[in-house]
């Protein structure tokens, strides 16, 4: 009698070609794992004061690097800022070239290890930035100010910039010329009323009362500018009156105090003297005569 054959187990080629695929499949999910580590930048945002340029992003990177490209409108990219785990890249020198024209940024990112990365990046586009509207006005200076009876005269000093000329650094007046002004607040030390002045120059010459101190502080204003218009205001000075009459009646005061000194010195040397001689005089009559 024929014995029935018994199910039938698994060949070696079997087992061989299910582990291949397994190992196919962990392949396929580590190497999925690995992208996904790959995050795009996003965020992007244009920070700038006084043509000061800087670049910003997120997310912090884990397991990637970034690096940024920038263009004007129409031209070609520059790479800065290879392969960095920072958030952030510093465009100024780009941006100085030509403050009026708009330009683009873009931020890749990369995996970590990968700086001859073959394949096609993750990256992400900023908006257009025109540095002549929108970078912001930094905090002006008070460079001098006198009060002399009913006049106050304040000079503004213009910030410095980035932006060259020649080999010279120009200054905000340089770049924006008359589209740059300043407004002047300004009022009684012993009063919280304010009254603004406007000039499209640096100095201000304001009528004020004889006799009162003023404080006052400046801004910088571009009125044409849809955004980005005024800068934070400058810090407060103050003139003093008070100060000036407190120094006058200090220095007559010192004085007849010194007179006085100088009197008392010269009463008392007197005296002292004056003293002396009645005290020689005294001796000599209250003596006794010598015998003849």
């Amino acid at each position: 009698m024929e014995t029935l054959p018994g199910p039938r187990t698994p060949c070696l080629e079997d087992t061989v070609a299910r582990m291949l695929l397994l190992g196919l499949v962990l392949l396929q999910v580590t190497g999925a794992s690995g992208i996904t580590d790959v995050v795009a930048a996003y965020n992007l945002t244009w920070k700038s004061t006084n043509f000061k340029t800087i670049l910003e992003w997120e997310p912090k990177p884990i397991n990637h690097v970034y690096t940024v490209q920038i263009s004007p409108r129409l031209g070609n990219w520059k790479s800065k800022c290879f392969y960095t785990t920072d958030t952030e890249c510093d465009l100024t020198d780009e941006i100085v070239n030509n403050v009026n024209q708009t330009y683009l940024a873009r931020v890749f990112s990369y995996p970590a290890d990968a700086t001859d990365y073959a394949g096609e990046p993750q990256f992400t586009n900023s908006p257009e930035f025109t540095p002549y509207l929108e970078t912001k006005l930094g905090q002006p200076m008070i460079q001098s100010y006198k009060q002399v009876g009913t006049k106050l005269n304040v000079t503004v000093q213009d910030a410095h910039t980035l932006v060259r000329m020649n080999g010279t650094f120009l200054s905000l007046r340089d770049v924006f010329g008359k589209d740059l002004s300043y407004t002047l607040y300004y009022w009684k030390a012993s009063s919280t009323g304010k009254k603004t002045a406007k000039t499209s120059t640096n100095e201000f010459l304001i009528d004020v009362d004889k006799g009162e101190s003023y404080c006052f502080n400046v801004q910088a204003v571009i009125p044409s500018r849809k955004v980005n218009q005024k800068s934070p205001e400058s810090l407060i000075e103050c003139t003093s009156q008070e100060k000036g009459m407190s120094r006058e009646m200090f220095l007559v005061i010192g004085m007849v105090v010194l007179a006085v000194i100088i009197l008392t010195i010269i009463l008392g040397v007197s005296l002292y003297k004056c003293r002396k001689v009645r005290r020689g005089r005294g001796g000599k009559e209250g003596s006794p005569l010598n015998a003849a």
